[in-house]
Parts: structure tokens; C-alpha cells; sequence
């Protein structure tokens, strides 16, 4: 069978590392999405290869930087794909005419606001094609719900990229808290520093906020560890004053806090409850680019984790100490120059992807089996959608929210 092609929508910090203008001042200062696909294809994993954004007058600064900081630092690494919209062009609508260019089957990532989630994986589900979407999957839980349903329709697998699942320690963590007993606590805490707020800017407290974009991280963990529980109450609470002091709309929130109620569902006497905080006003010289540490604990036993620090720092004149990260993206090529970042999670999530699509197509698995897989699939991330909504929903209330669950369908009430 034919490697699988996949279409890359968004072109920004996360794609391609161009920002701006130039390249990003965060840690994807090359992208994520982009580099992965390139070396999975020259591994003849993946086929031909697009790209859209809304501006096609970026596409030759992007193809530069691509040449220079990806082909040129990792032997020649192919980095050549077909954009929408053209080069003279501008189009927020362009996604229609590159996924329309795809065949059934085909694939495409979705690394755009949260606001535009579901309008594109809609229109490429009606087509029989392939998604996989950043996290969160959408804002409203009536939407994943409908993108499930879809999904099912059409036969497509989505997936949603909460690459934190493949971390080694969080994904070890996972496999440890089976033996630990009853679910009772779980508290998380993950920022990034100031600057990506000037990244963030143009939609920060306007399409989305810190907790869609980094609380649903430890949400997904927690309900990945959790199976047999299921959230039933979200109380938010949200910090301001630094963001909008920086420039950003007036209602942006500097940190946000869920807390949530969790019950088993066999056993409704038996209740948990989780804490959940994001901020993107973190110092700007804090050493990491992001803080990330969960404490979970059972009946039987704990779990803490603190994944911002990990054994590794480098201290430099100028940028003093840091820790890196490259368990999740590793950048240093091998010996022979190639890229050699195949293990980091960030990696492993979208092969995870690649491989379960290509399973889907060979009929070596069904979307029963990929969701038993305990991929972050649209079907085992509702929890973490119902908690998002509801959290944005009690913030706007001012009030508590309950989720309701029965006989599959989620709702707030």
C-alpha cells in the first residue's frame, strides 16, 4: 500500500517554528508537526506532503527557513510540499481547496485556533479523510460529540495529538496508578513564560484561554489514568491583571484553576477530586519553557512527577540556566547527520497516528480496536472536553457546572 499523504493546516510556532516573521524564540524553534512528517517520510511512512495557511505570502520566507534550519542541519532532509493558498493569495477559507486536493483516505493535521478545530475537521471528515487535531479537539462538547458521531459515518479515525500520553514517565505513571487502587486525588500544575502571550496575542482571552490550551494536557492524563471514573462537577477559577497589563484583551485570564469532582462509575459512593492549573505568565527567565508536574494520589499509594526538570541543564553566559527537554523533541542529529529525534513523544505521537491510520486502511484494526489501544481518540478524550467546556462555562457564570453522562451522550448542565 501507498505511504499515507497528509495535508498540514496551520503553518505557524507548532508547524513550521516561523513566527513573525522568522523563527520562533520558544523551544519548536524549527516546529514539531512539519520536521516529523519530512523524516517520516523520507522513512517511507508518509507520501506526498501540503501545506495551508491563510497567507500564501508567507509560503517563501517558510520554504527559507525550512531550507536553512531542517535540510541544510539534517543531511539534506527533504523539505518540499505543495501550499494553498497560492503565494500572491490570501484566504481563511483555503483549507476547502487544499483538502479537496486529497483523495479518501488521505490524512491531514489540524494546528490552527481553537476556534477553527471544528469547521476543518468537519469538512475533511465528510470527505473520508484522516484527522488528527491538537489539543483541545474543539471548545464545546457538543461539537466532539458530533465529530464522533461523524467519524463513525464516514469510517475515519481522529485523533487528537495529547502527546503527554507518550511521555515515558506520564505514560509509566499511567501503567502504575492500574495497581494503586481507588481514584481519590489529583492536583497539576503547567505554565509557559510571558513571551507566548506576544505569540499568542491576536486570539488570547479572545477565541481561547490558558486552560483549553495547557490545562487540557494533565486533564487528558488524568483521565487516561482514570477509565472507570467520570467527572461530574467543575468549579473555575481565574487570575488577571498581567496579560491585559501586557497589551492582550481585557478579559484574557492570567492563570485558570479547575476544580473537579469525580465519581466511579460502578460506585457512586466513591468520589475524587482533581486540580487543574494552567498560567502563560510565568517569569520570563524561569530556566524551562514550561513548568509541568502532577501529584496523583489512590487509595493504595501516590504518584508525583515533575517533568519541567529533568536531571538535564545547560548554564550559559547569556541565557544563564536552563533546562531542556529533548525527551520531548530531540533536534541534536546522529552521527551520519540525519535527524535523530525518532523517540521523543512529541515524535511518537504522530507516528502513533500514521500507524494507526495506515492499520485502518491495511484491515489490520478497526476504530473499536484503536480506541481499545487507549489512543487519545475522540471517543477517549470526552471526559476531557466536558471538563474544558465546563470550566469556560463556570467562569462565564460564575457558578459550578455539572456534567451529565448517560447511555454514551455527554451534556452540561
Amino acid at each position: 500500500m501507498a505511504p499515507l499523504n497528509v495535508l498540514m493546516v496551520g503553518t505557524g510556532e507548532y508547524t513550521t517554528g516561523f513566527v513573525g516573521g522568522g523563527m520562533s524564540g520558544s523551544d519548536k524553534k524549527v516546529g514539531v508537526v512539519g520536521l516529523t512528517l519530512f523524516d517520516l517520510r523520507r522513512r517511507g511512512k508518509v507520501g506526498k506532503l501540503s501545506m495551508v495557511g491563510i497567507s500564501g505570502q508567507k509560503f517563501p520566507a517558510i520554504r527559507e527557513h525550512l531550507e536553512k534550519n531542517i535540510t541544510k542541519a539534517y543531511n539534506g532532509l527533504d523539505t518540499s510540499f505543495t501550499s494553498f493558498p497560492p503565494d500572491n493569495k490570501r484566504d481563511p477559507e483555503a483549507y476547502k481547496a487544499a483538502i479537496d486536493a486529497l483523495s479518501p483516505g488521505d490524512a491531514i493535521t489540524i494546528f490552527t485556533p481553537d476556534t477553527t478545530h471544528f469547521p476543518i475537521a468537519l469538512y475533511a471528515i465528510e470527505r473520508k479523510i484522516h484527522v488528527l487535531i491538537t489539543k483541545p479537539a474543539v471548545q464545546l462538547l457538543e461539537h466532539h460529540q458530533k465529530l464522533l458521531g461523524e467519524s463513525r459515518k464516514h469510517g475515519v479515525f481522529v485523533y487528537i495529538e495529547h502527546h503527554k500520553r507518550f511521555d515515558p514517565a506520564y505514560a509509566d505513571a499511567r501503567h502504575r496508578a492500574k495497581n494503586l487502587g481507588d481514584f481519590n486525588y489529583f492536583y497539576s500544575y503547567m505554565s509557559q513564560p510571558k513571551s507566548q502571550l506576544e505569540t499568542f496575542k491576536a486570539w488570547a482571552g479572545i477565541d481561547s484561554d490558558i486552560s483549553y490550551y495547557l490545562n487540557s494536557h494533565h486533564i487528558d492524563v488524568n483521565e487516561s489514568m482514570v477509565p472507570d471514573y467520570k467527572p461530574v462537577k467543575v468549579t473555575a477559577s481565574a487570575a488577571k491583571g498581567i496579560a491585559t497589563d501586557l497589551g492582550c484583551a481585557q478579559q484574557t485570564e492570567d492563570t485558570i484553576t479547575l476544580l473537579v469532582n469525580w465519581e466511579k462509575k460502578n460506585d457512586p459512593s466513591k468520589l475524587a477530586t482533581g486540580v487543574y492549573t494552567a498560567s502563560w505568565t510565568a517569569p520570563q527567565k524561569a530556566g524551562v519553557h514550561s513548568n509541568q508536574y502532577f501529584h496523583y494520589m489512590a487509595s493504595k499509594g501516590e504518584i508525583r512527577t515533575n517533568q519541567a526538570k529533568r536531571g538535564y541543564d545547560v548554564t550559559e553566559d547569556e541565557a544563564g540556566l536552563m533546562w531542556y527537554n529533548p525527551f520531548y523533541m530531540k533536534y541534536a542529529p546522529d552521527e551520519e547527520g540525519n535527524f535523530a529525534g525518532q523517540g521523543g513523544y512529541g515524535y511518537v505521537s504522530f507516528e502513533k497516528f500514521v500507524d494507526g491510520v495506515t492499520a485502518l486502511k491495511e484491515g489490520k484494526a478497526t476504530l473499536d480496536d484503536l480506541d481499545k489501544r487507549g489512543l487519545p481518540t475522540l471517543k477517549n478524550t470526552i471526559a476531557t472536553g466536558a471538563i474544558l467546556e465546563a470550566g469556560r462555562k463556570s467562569l462565564d457564570e460564575k457558578r459550578s457546572v455539572d456534567i451529565s453522562e448517560k447511555d454514551g451522550t455527554w451534556s452540561l448542565q
